[in-house]
């Protein structure tokens, strides 16, 4: 029985550490996807890049320019280009702007974390949102029935229409919070409320279906004859059950709320990435969008991954396949 019992863990562990494996090679190939695609739009972008460093407004001689792409490796073979911006990218190195001539790995550290504080501070909120909403609905046909309504109109309400419509009513009529910038928590508030009422509105359906099906579960039933009240239930039963669709669903879409954040920058005109994608877009200054998409793309993986792993450590049944 105990030699059952080791092989049985032994062959647990081997499931997980081949379902470690596997995730983690998903994530390495996405990633060199995503390094490869970008890679490719550099090389399909319209125009001489010598021409964008130079500027519209400068003149060079022949020399100069043919300076510039040696310098730049443009004149080398697309073959060579390619596994030269492999390797920089191994080493951390995104290359350098060719408006700003500063490291894009230092641009992007230097606006990173307003992006980050706003996509944090919208996900607790719409979690938060989310759990209120799903759980005080949840089989109660009218509040229901109210509560999807709302959720319909929020995730289909374009986010930077959103954006407007507050900022009218609470910075230009109300003068409730500033217009613009990022200083203090009041300049977070319409920016994070922009940011996470789409996102709750899918939260809160997902979550609300899931304690639906819980709540239809026999234990519901004991835990009632036990003495606890529907809300407790609710809270301390059912919601943990339902839990595991919030959290998976909560993880994808915080990799996909940097991308978001980029609108919802430029309307609050906070600084970050969207700030520093929207200023190296009009520049055709291409280093930079490159490097902002392969930072999202790293953090859309890495939440990603650690979601599948904690579900590979939280859940046995997980790791059977």
């Amino acid at each position: 029985m105990a030699r059952g019992r080791s092989a049985g863990g032994r062959s647990a562990g081997g499931r997980l550490v081949r379902g470690v494996a596997v995730r983690l090679a998903a994530a390495l190939a996405v990633l060199f996807g995503a390094a490869t695609l970008a890679f490719a739009a550099l090389q399909l972008v319209p125009g001489d890049p010598v021409a964008v460093l130079l500027g519209p407004s400068t003149t060079a001689s022949a020399e100069v320019r043919a300076q510039i792409r040696e310098d730049y490796g443009f004149d080398r073979p697309v073959v060579a280009q390619y596994a030269s911006y492999l390797g920089h990218l191994l080493r951390g190195d995104l290359g350098e702007s060719y408006q700003l001539q500063r490291p894009v790995a230092e641009l992007i550290d230097s606006q990173l974390w307003p992006t980050v504080q706003l996509a944090l501070a919208a996900v607790v909120l719409a979690v938060a949102v989310a759990v209120l909403s799903a759980v005080t609905t949840a089989g109660r046909p009218l509040p229901r029935a109210l509560a999807s309504a709302w959720e319909l109109v929020a995730v289909s309400t374009p986010s930077y229409w959103l954006g407007i419509v507050l900022l009218t009513f609470f910075s230009f009529r109300l003068t409730i919070f500033p217009v613009a910038g990022a200083e203090g928590f009041a300049s977070l508030v319409l920016p994070a409320v922009t940011l996470a009422l789409p996102v709750a509105g899918v939260l809160a359906q997902v979550l609300r279906e899931g304690l639906e099906t819980a709540l239809a579960q026999p234990f519901v039933v004991t835990a009632r004859a036990r003495g606890l009240t529907r809300t407790a239930v609710r809270f301390r039963h059912a919601l943990r059950h339902a839990a595991v669709s919030l959290v998976t669903l909560t993880g994808w879409l915080t990799g996909t709320l940097l991308g978001g954040a980029v609108l919802v920058e430029v309307v609050f005109a906070r600084p970050g990435i969207g700030t520093l994608t929207l200023q190296a877009v009009g520049n055709k200054d291409m280093p930079v969008v490159i490097g902002v998409v392969l930072i999202s793309a790293f953090v859309f993986v890495l939440i990603s991954t650690v979601v599948d792993l904690a579900y590979l450590a939280i859940d046995p049944r997980l790791r059977k396949g």
